[in-house]
Order: C-alpha cells, then sequence, then structure tokens
C-alpha cells in the first residue's frame, strides 16, 4: 500500500528541511548580492527582479509576525502593498498585492483589453504579455491548422496585436505556443508574483514563482497599477520524500494529490511542496505538479528553489536570473518549522502510476486496478484515441520518455493501435524535438503532430471519429477531463493521465492494458514487455528557438491606432453596467436552479464559443447552456416564469432583461469550478442576472461575479439548497449587505408559505463599492474621475 500519510487538524507542524541547514533569520537590506539589476527576461528592457525590496518587505512582516514562515507566505508577504499596516490572518484576511508580472491569453486577453481601454490609460503600469493559443482549431494537423486559425481570427489576432503595440504589451503571435509553457521558457522566475488570466497559470511554480489564475478584472486591475486583493490563502504542505521509478512520473505526484484532496479541497489554499523528494524531480516537473493544482480549486502551488531550477534557468539562457535566485536562496524556501494548515506526506518509492477519469481529474486510480476499475464500471474498453502535450505535459523530458516508449514499439514492429495525436507546448520544445527525432518518432509511430497551441485540451478539436453521443474513451496527459470538454460529446469517457501511459495504451489500444506487468506480441509474433520510460530532463545540445514568434512594442506607440469595427460579431466595446439602485430586489424568478456539478464550461462553454470571446452580447447566448435544470434533469430547458413557456436559459434571461425583471441562478457546491473564464460572471450580468446563489464557490468564480457588480453567495446551511424549488420567487434584503453580516433571502413557494434563509457572503469594503457602483471597473472609473 502506497505510504501516504494526511494529518488534519488546525494546524499540521512540519519541522522539515531538504538540503543545508537554513538560517531562519532575514539578510540585513544591506547584503550586497541583493543590491544589483537583474533583468526579468530576455525581452524586456527596464524590467527588474527586485529581491532586495521584497527582502526589506519580508523584514518588516517578520519583525510583526515573529514566527517561521512557509514558502508561498514569504512571496505573498514580500509583495504586499503596505507590508506595515496589512492585517495578516490566513484564511481570513484580505490581503493587497503588488504583482511582478500579468500575462493572458488570446480568449481572455480580448475582453481584458477592451475593459482595460475603457479605463483610459496611454500604457499598462506592469509589465504584461499576450499569447495567442486558444482559437486554434485541431483539425488535420499543426500546419495547416495554424494557417486556417490566423486566417479565421485574423480580426481578434489584428486586435490583439495592435492593442498590444498601443499599450505596451508584448505580443506572442498565433503558433508560438501555449501561455504556460512560454511564461516557463521566458517569463518565470523565483519569488516572483503573476497574475495570468488562465485557471492553469500556476505552472510557473515550477520555477518557483507564485503564479496565479485571475479573471480579467483582476488583470486589469494590475495593469492599471492598483494593488490586486487575494483572501490570505491557507497553506496545505505536501512533503515528499524518496525517488520517482520505473514508470512513475511527476504526474502521478498530483494524480494522487487530486485524488486525495479532491477537486475543492484546495479552495482557498495554497499547495507548497517540499521534503527531500522535491531534488529529484526536474523544473519541467514541477510545473506539471503546479499546473494541474488547477483541478483540486488550489490557489496556486508551488516548490522551493533548488538546483533543478536553476539547471533550467541556466538551459533558457537565464543564468544571471540563477545567480541571482542563489543569492536570495535562504528566502526561496520553507522556514525551519513553518506551520502548515494541512499536511500531506508521500513516498514516492512507493507511488504507482496513476489514471484519473473519467469525467473527473480527481477520481484516482492507481494503474494496478485500473483494469478492475473499467469492469467495475463499465467503461468503453477500446481506446479510440492517445493524446500526449498540451501546456500539463509538454516539456523535452516529457517528449523524450513518450518517444523512447513508442522506438520501443516501433522496434518491435508495433505502432499505435489507437489514434495517436501530439501537442507541442511551444515553438521552442517543437523545434527542439525535430531536430533530435523525437517527432520523427511520433510521426512513424503512426502520431498526428498539431499546432504549438492547446487545441484538443480545451476542446479545439473537430473530431470526427465518433459520432456524438457515441460512448467512447480517450486517454490523454492533459489537465482537466469534464463532461464534454475536449471534444464536445458528453459520451466520451476521457481519462489523464502520464505522457508515459498514454504512448503505452495506445500501443495496445485498450484500457486494460497496464505497461509494468502486462507483454505485448511483437510482429514477429514473440510477446515483449515494454521497458521503462527513459529521456534527457533538458537537451544535450541545448534548446533550438525555432521560428521567432514575439512582437516587442513599438518604440512610437502614440501612432498606433486600437480598430474594433462597429459591425464586428466577433469584438465589441463594453458599455458600463448599471449601479445597483440601492433597494431591496423583490419578486424575482429563479432561470435555473443549477443541479449538480457546474463548471465554467457548463457557464460559458468553450470550444466553437471562443470565437466570441471578445463579444458580449454574442457570447452570452451560452449562458448556462450547459448547467443541468433540477426540475427537469435537462440542460438548457427553462420555464419562463412570465408565461409558464419552456425555452433556452440565454432566451428567457433576456426575455426577462427586456421586461425589466432581475432573476437569480441557485446553484450547488464548487458552483464555477474549472477554468477562470470571466465570461462565466459577465454573462449572467450582462443579461440582467442580480445574484447567484451556491452551497459554495470555487475562488476564481467568487471574485469574478463581485467584480462584475454581481451578488455571489452561499447558503449558510447548504441544506437549503434542498428547500429551494425552481418555481419559487425570491426577495434579496441587499441593503443587509455589510462587511462579515449574512443576508436574508424571502422565498415564496408557489404553494406553500414565505421562509426565510440566511446566506453567507465574503465581500469587503471594498467589494461592496463594486456591487453598489455596477462593477469594480465602475468604481476604478469613478475613483479616477472620469
Amino acid at each position: 500500500m502506497l505510504a501516504t500519510r494526511q494529518v488534519l487538524g488546525n494546524v499540521a507542524r512540519s519541522r522539515v528541511m531538504t538540503g543545508m541547514n537554513l538560517r531562519r533569520c532575514m539578510a540585513t537590506v544591506t547584503d550586497s548580492p541583493l543590491d544589483r539589476k537583474v533583468k526579468q527576461n530576455n525581452w524586456e528592457e527596464g524590467n527588474f527582479i527586485n529581491y532586495k525590496k521584497m527582502s526589506e518587505n519580508l523584514a518588516i512582516v517578520r519583525s510583526r509576525l515573529n514566527r517561521p514562515l512557509t514558502y508561498a507566505e514569504k512571496i505573498l508577504y514580500s509583495h504586499l502593498d503596505d507590508p506595515h499596516g496589512q492585517d495578516i490572518q490566513r484564511g481570513v484576511s484580505y490581503l493587497r498585492l503588488r504583482p511582478d508580472r500579468v500575462a493572458c491569453q488570446d480568449a481572455t486577453a480580448q475582453m481584458a483589453i477592451l475593459q482595460f481601454m475603457s479605463a483610459g490609460m496611454p500604457s499598462v503600469a506592469n509589465p504584461t504579455t499576450v499569447h495567442c493559443d486558444h482559437l486554434i482549431e485541431a483539425q488535420i494537423g499543426g500546419v495547416k491548422d495554424l494557417e486556417r486559425a490566423v486566417s479565421i481570427n485574423k480580426e481578434v489576432y489584428d486586435f490583439l496585436s495592435s492593442a498590444c503595440a498601443k499599450y505596451n504589451i508584448g505580443f506572442w503571435r498565433p503558433g508560438s505556443g501555449i501561455i504556460h509553457q512560454i511564461l516557463l521558457e521566458n517569463y518565470a522566475f523565483p519569488g516572483g508574483l503573476l497574475i495570468g488570466t488562465d485557471s492553469h497559470t500556476p505552472n510557473a511554480g515550477g520555477l518557483g514563482m507564485c503564479a496565479i489564475g485571475v479573471g480579467g478584472a483582476d488583470a486589469v486591475d494590475v495593469m492599471a497599477n492598483l494593488p490586486w486583493e487575494l483572501k490570505a490563502p491557507k497553506i496545505i504542505g505536501v512533503k515528499l520524500t524518496g525517488k520517482m521509478n520505473g514508470w512513475t512520473s511527476p504526474k502521478d505526484i498530483i494524480l494522487k494529490v487530486a485524488g486525495i484532496l479532491t477537486v475543492k479541497g484546495g479552495t482557498g489554499a495554497i499547495v507548497e511542496y517540499h521534503g527531500s523528494g522535491v531534488d529529484s524531480i526536474s523544473a519541467t516537473g514541477m510545473g506539471t505538479i503546479c499546473n494541474m493544482g488547477a483541478e483540486i480549486g488550489a490557489t496556486t502551488s508551488l516548490f522551493p528553489f533548488n538546483d533543478r531550477m536553476y539547471d533550467y534557468l541556466k538551459a533558457t539562457k537565464r543564468t544571471d536570473i540563477g545567480n541571482y535566485a542563489r543569492d536570495y536562496a535562504k528566502e526561496l524556501r520553507e522556514d525551519e518549522g513553518a506551520d502548515f494548515d494541512q499536511l500531506i506526506e508521500i513516498d514516492l518509492n512507493e507511488l504507482e502510476p496513476h489514471i484519473n477519469g473519467p469525467f473527473t481529474p480527481d477520481l484516482a486510480t492507481p494503474i494496478s486496478k485500473f483494469s478492475e476499475a473499467v469492469k467495475a464500471n463499465n467503461w468503453p474498453e477500446e481506446l479510440k484515441v492517445g493524446l500526449i502535450g498540451s501546456c500539463t505535459n509538454s516539456s523535452y523530458e516529457d517528449m523524450s520518455r513518450a518517444a523512447s516508449i513508442a522506438r520501443d514499439a516501433l522496434d518491435h514492429g508495433l505502432k499505435a493501435k489507437a489514434a495517436f495525436v501530439v501537442t507541442p507546448g511551444s515553438e521552442q520544445i517543437r523545434a527542439t524535438i525535430a531536430r533530435d527525432g523525437q517527432l520523427q518518432t511520433f510521426e512513424e509511430f503512426g502520431g498526428v503532430v498539431l499546432a504549438n497551441a492547446c487545441g484538443p485540451c480545451i476542446g479545439q478539436w473537430d473530431r470526427r471519429d465518433v459520432k456524438k453521443g457515441e460512448a467512447n474513451s480517450i486517454l490523454s496527459s492533459y489537465n482537466r477531463n469534464f463532461t464534454g470538454r475536449n471534444d464536445g460529446n458528453p459520451a466520451t469517457h476521457s481519462f489523464v493521465t502520464s505522457p508515459d501511459l498514454v504512448v503505452a495504451l495506445s500501443i495496445a489500444g485498450n484500457l486494460h492494458f497496464n505497461p509494468l506487468t502486462d507483454k505485448l506480441k511483437g510482429k514477429d509474433g514473440k510477446e515483449f514487455q515494454l521497458k521503462a520510460p527513459t529521456g534527457d530532463g533538458l537537451p544535450t545540445r541545448g534548446y533550438d528557438p525555432g521560428n521567432n514568434t514575439y512582437q516587442a512594442p513599438p518604440a512610437d506607440r502614440a501612432s498606433v491606432s486600437v480598430q474594433v469595427s462597429p459591425s464586428s460579431d466577433r469584438l465589441q466595446i463594453l458599455s458600463p453596467f448599471q449601479p445597483w439602485d440601492g433597494k431591496d430586489a423583490l419578486d424575482m424568478p429563479i432561470l435555473i436552479k443549477a443541479k449538480g456539478k457546474t463548471t465554467t464550461d457548463h457557464i460559458s462553454m468553450a470550444g466553437p464559443w471562443l470565437k466570441y470571446r471578445g463579444h458580449l452580447d454574442n457570447i452570452s447566448n451560452n449562458m448556462l447552456i450547459g448547467a443541468i435544470n433540477e426540475a427537469n434533469g435537462e440542460a438548457n430547458k427553462v420555464k419562463n416564469a412570465t408565461n409558464d413557456e419552456w425555452d433556452a436559459v440565454p432566451a428567457v434571461a433576456r426575455d426577462y432583461k427586456a421586461k425589466g425583471i432581475k432573476w437569480v441562478v441557485i446553484g450547488d457546491w464548487n458552483y464555477g469550478e474549472g477554468s477562470s473564464r470571466e465570461h462565466a460572471a459577465l454573462e449572467p450580468r450582462h443579461l440582467g442576472g442580480l445574484a447567484i446563489i451556491t452551497r459554495s464557490f470555487a475562488r476564481i468564480h467568487e471574485t469574478n461575479l463581485k467584480k462584475q457588480g454581481m451578488l455571489p453567495l452561499t447558503f449558510a446551511d447548504p441544506a437549503d439548497y434542498d428547500k429551494i424549488k425552481p418555481d419559487d420567487r425570491i426577495d434579496l434584503l441587499c441593503t443587509e449587505l455589510a462587511v462579515g453580516k449574512p443576508l436574508t433571502m424571502r422565498v415564496h413557494p408557489k404553494n406553500g408559505e414565505t421562509f426565510e434563509v440566511k446566506l453567507n457572503q465574503t465581500f469587503n469594503e471594498a467589494q461592496i463599492e463594486w456591487f453598489k457602483n455596477g462593477s469594480a471597473l465602475n468604481t476604478m472609473a469613478k475613483n479616477s474621475g472620469k
């Protein structure tokens, strides 16, 4: 049995150290090694890492708290806007922070930039980049898919390119790669704080950076030089001991942790890895683990700075940063005796390869029990498609190990029995594995190499081998596998695992194969067992950068104009939302009572809807069309309370809005989990919603709703969810909104007596102003005198 121990309680004290015995005391601010200029990256002039300022802030906070700190705390507290006055209580305080960087992917950047434009500033105040990775649909192969995407999305790419040039933003063109891979290769640095408009931004934790996924409105705050607010997270420690071997890979660590914590177990917490086992994991392997930490609801995940990170910085031509980090190394890890709110321990010597799914990333099954689970649950046995790559697993190490397995099969005359798809994470990875032969091995193996983009991982996949509704199984090295996410087919059983197991099971073509114990029959008729995967963590000949896909802002930005056509169906200039009328909201209908899992994919689907991410009115036609209505067990079919007719969710919402009727949504547990997309908050606001009332929220979605002037509320007693019927009418006493106070909801059943329900909320004073003014953006404009 795997030696995994979970220690629960208010505080699990961990007195662990790896490597040398580091001092708890803070270096004085006169330490000369920190007092120098080291550029954040090789692309920007004038943006520097400021370990000296961080050490000064940390010294102030240490003098106040007088206790050992976790690494996550060190990063957050060293970026405080007011280290002297900031209230600091884990899980309670709202921290006002000054991030080092902002990053946006193209699907979320559209709305973020449209919002930033309305703030009226000539330039972003903090270093920002935009990455084109979400709008490229996988169809037939990388080159042709990219050409098609550039043609179809020309209007959006031109808008982003010109807006980035205008507002001093770095622009990574289509084909450059996935945002998280680009950030790790170019922008991530130990001890830094980055926010990104994508839920898998924590990938940069592989280089010891605190990288947090946010909605576009949060990004706009930092772009406009406002402090960024984050509820002080709790800290979950994961202590790793031992060393991985054989078929076990870094992906198996997070697959195991997801099984322990579930999709909501990390909510409101940062997962901090430590222990002697950390040093056996490559920097890109650490990135994999942090990336998929988004699937447990964690604010972010991170690893302490070590020699593996230094090696990666050196390999990516950032030795200066590595040397600077070594000078600051004692503050780039946890203090001895640091307290964790929860502690998980995993012995890597005994960790088995895992496969998680289907339909949820936390259903974890070790490979030794997977065949049995397939039979017991009647999952489709045939493996239709194996997919490797994506932002989670497309490092040189991942591709090298996967290619070693494919080569082993080819040497025995075998190719992939399942369809096999490869997504390089970046142009640099694609060019390097093309030079070193792994790409040729995958093509010889029967693989189709897609563009350097998100592709099937986010539903950008024109899949044609099965019909919609046909039950089938796919296996990927991706991070997320909610119903219908990859191919739009709710009957597709999507499993996530390491690239190693994807390749192995693709050879066999079914889910019962266990490469650790089972044999295959070669072309010569003889049985053989696949060798355990091998591969270099870093390319011995260095990385090949490939094609130059970066656009730097021009020296003269004043002459650049950003054009948005008034007739465009993909881009739309935003109009401010109306402020609160100052009254209680009475006699409101429930638009939908959503039953069960309601992710941001259910609230605002991706796939074919991605093209409307810059046009709020058009994309609002997908609002909540994936949510299951408790009234009938169906999706996208709700009753209009004004005429008792059944219609699509967006259509009913538009009818209510046209008639001046506010409405609410009732939701279940962890409402809004998944992607960071703020459209899931913008759409209900745009279509006239006032409040989303749930058993609990995912962190990013709750914040996004507040930013757009909506009321995210939770049942004080989660059992009250069951008392609410879809055809009840609702009074919401908005005038009761105050910090730390519950709100009263009066429920008027269709047949029965009125009753009251208490609702909790997490608004602070500043956030209440967002609600009163109609949105955070309205508040920003009001405060600036616009």
